[in-house]
């Protein structure tokens, strides 16, 4: 048989008040009594719970600037390294052999088409040329002396004295001589010819490249002397992947940019090889640079514009990461003229300048906090500012892209 015991309520306040009366006997303190009503209604307000405020609430709100999103035209590209090369390039070899003497030009210079740039022992072949004029000297005395002797029997066969055959034997030394003095003034203009060989110079107006000969070398044919390159009708050599064939055409846009990624010329193919080149198994095309800026045999970056495609764009300082995801602050209605700025995961494509193409995450009309974003949490009052005036956003594509 199971028997009920009601236990008496316990007053909670009765026990706190016993307990600092007990604690003030303890420590002989002399407390005024004004101070134990205090205390009492302390321990009755820690009784009840207390209500939390809001997030935000009571917090004045952040002045920032804002960007209103709007679609902005960017472009579809790929990025390639590009050679400038001139089309008016020459590599100089020598055509004789022989021992430099002289080099009169340093790698840099501007030359004129005809300066000389080099100088190969001349020695062998002017004694050569020597050797060779001196034949043609006496060649030409024999042919003057038959010239006279077949104008004496041409006389003395019409005078009757000398037969029909002293006449053609006079005639057949003659012509002889003549054809021998002939071919010997042909053999000295030959050497003289090849002595220029043995003077360099310039092609064309160009800059000298690099000389990596000495005075005193031993050069063949084969020997590599320097090049001269005229820095003008400059072209791009671009090698696209086989896998972009079917888009690869005239008139395509190209952006040329500086190791810094900075624009530095706009410009469009011009001519696409008919061939797939067989150790880069790429599609070489060209586009004609004219800037001062770029040289020929540089590499630079080279942007194909495949096409424009309007998106949405941030400035890159809007833009925060956490944990490898990419957030901005967009500032929320939260009532009449009253903002909280709330964090929104965007997915960001290429850099444009100073700004990104946003692929997803943002819509047209959102309003993008671009300012004080270090100070900011998620659902924080602000309070948008007049918009700036608008900066520069992408560099546009040439016309024509």
């Amino acid at each position: 048989m199971k028997i009920a015991v009601k236990v008496p309520a316990v007053n909670v306040l009765a026990v706190k008040t016993v307990n600092i009366v007990k604690f003030v006997a303890r420590t002989h303190s002399i407390v005024p009594l004004l101070v134990l009503p205090l205390l009492l209604a302390g321990a009755t307000g820690c009784d009840k719970a207390q209500p939390q405020p809001p997030a935000g609430a009571g917090m004045q709100a952040l002045p920032v600037q804002t960007l209103t999103i709007a679609e902005t035209p960017v472009a579809q590209s790929d990025e390639y390294v590009a050679t400038i090369k001139s089309r008016r390039s020459a590599t100089i070899n020598p055509q004789v052999d022989g021992n430099i003497t002289s080099i009169l030009v340093h790698s840099g210079d501007r030359v004129t088409a005809g300066q000389l740039l080099m100088q190969i022992d001349p020695l062998k072949q002017e004694a050569t040329l020597a050797s060779q004029a001196a034949t043609e000297q006496q060649k030409l005395a024999v042919y003057q002396y038959n010239q006279l002797q077949v104008e004496r029997q041409r006389k003395l066969f019409a005078a009757g004295i000398i037969s029909k055959d002293a006449l053609d034997q006079a005639e057949q030394a003659y012509a002889n001589s003549k054809a021998d003095y002939g071919s010997s003034t042909a053999s000295r203009q030959e050497q003289e010819k090849q002595l220029a060989y043995y003077r360099i110079a310039a092609p064309f107006d160009g800059v000298i490249g690099d000389i990596p000969v000495h005075v005193g070398d031993y050069v063949t044919s084969s020997t590599m002397l320097t090049t001269v390159d005229e820095n003008k009708d400059l072209e791009a050599y671009i090698y696209i992947p086989t896998e972009r064939a079917a888009a690869v055409r005239n008139g395509l846009g190209i952006q040329i940019l500086d190791n810094t990624g900075k624009p530095v010329e706009n410009t469009s193919i011009d001519f696409v090889s008919p061939q797939v080149d067989d150790q880069l198994q790429g599609i070489l095309v060209k586009a004609p640079i004219h800037s001062p800026l770029l040289r020929t045999q540089q590499l630079v970056k080279a942007l194909v514009i495949w096409g424009m495609t309007p998106r949405p764009i941030v400035p890159v300082l809007a833009v925060t990461r956490l944990g490898g995801q990419a957030f901005v602050f967009v500032a929320q209605s939260a009532g009449p003229g009253k903002f909280v700025a709330h964090q929104q995961a965007v997915s960001l494509g290429d850099t444009m300048g100073n700004n990104y193409a946003v692929l997803g995450g943002l819509t047209n009309g959102d309003k993008v906090i671009v300012s004080g974003t270090q100070f900011l949490v998620d659902g924080m009052p602000v309070l948008p500012l007049p918009p700036r005036p608008p900066g520069p956003a992408a560099t546009p594509p040439a016309a024509g892209f």
